[in-house]
């Protein structure tokens, strides 16, 4: 088993993250502490704008919580450091894009992580489940998330009987973006990553901030919060040059430079 389990590269102002802990890239606890370092370092990183997270090989995304490294002592309610579980799901002002390109297997905790993405990608022969039923435990993170992402129905049925969906149903329900063959999975997951990467940071920021916070809260309350310049994001692209840039760019019809700031 590979000491280094989480593979980086920066791309530009792209940040690519590979889960790499053979043979199924479970998650322990040392791992998920990793994966909090590199996605905090991601959204400390100014000059990162957009990070796409994979796994290495082409049968497991991720079956989640490494079930060997419990039975010799990880506690299921160990540390799993900064962002919680994965590094991602509970990790405070992650105000980026984040893509998932899901390349196999995607079950219990790893379906967790794929949800706290915002755009998921999967490749032809990837799977979801929550299989957490079938030993008796609860998928915590994904009773909260799936049913405001699908048709309740489904969701719950996946909650109560641990079945499988393939990548097609998947996309059906709306759990997933786009289907696509093996072999173009990551080429697309790049493109969407470099389109994403060269748009308006500071609008993404804002767009992810008032989408969070607003989840629960009627329309009117959070359209006051706005109006009220409660949001910091929001408040921050109001009084930017890149404001100001967009204006200039449509005015002068040409494509705009976005710094930023």
């Amino acid at each position: 088993m590979t000491d280094h389990p989480i593979r980086t590269e920066r791309r530009g102002h792209v940040f690519e993250v590979t889960l790499d802990r053979p043979k199924a890239n479970a998650i322990d606890l040392k791992t998920s502490r990793i994966m909090g370092q590199v996605f905090t370092e991601f959204r400390d990183d100014p000059e990162l704008r957009v990070a796409l997270v994979t796994a290495a090989g082409e049968k497991f995304f991720c079956p989640g919580w490494d079930l060997k490294a419990a039975a010799e002592g990880d506690a299921v309610d160990g540390d799993y450091g900064v962002g919680g579980f994965g590094g991602l799901q509970e990790l405070r002002g992650l105000n980026k894009p984040v893509i998932m390109a899901v390349n196999g297997i995607c079950c219990g905790g790893g379906l967790e992580l794929a949800l706290s993405g915002d755009i998921i990608l999967a490749a032809e022969h990837a799977s979801f489940a929550l299989p957490e039923i079938r030993s008796g435990t609860v998928a915590d993170a994904a009773s909260i998330k799936l049913p405001k992402r699908i048709p309740y129905h489904i969701a719950m049925e996946m909650l109560f009987t641990g079945r499988w969906l393939d990548s097609a149903e998947a996309a059906r329900w709306g759990l997933v973006n786009r289907v696509l063959p093996a072999d173009q999975l990551m080429i697309e997951a790049r493109r969407m990553a470099d389109e994403l990467a060269s748009g308006p940071p500071l609008v993404f920021a804002a767009i992810k901030e008032v989408v969070r916070e607003a989840e629960d809260m009627k329309f009117q309350d959070a359209l006051n919060r706005i109006t009220k310049s409660q949001f910091e994001t929001v408040e921050r692209l109001y009084r930017s040059e890149d404001q100001l840039e967009g204006a200039r760019a449509f005015a002068e019809k040409r494509d705009p430079v976005w710094k930023g700031r």
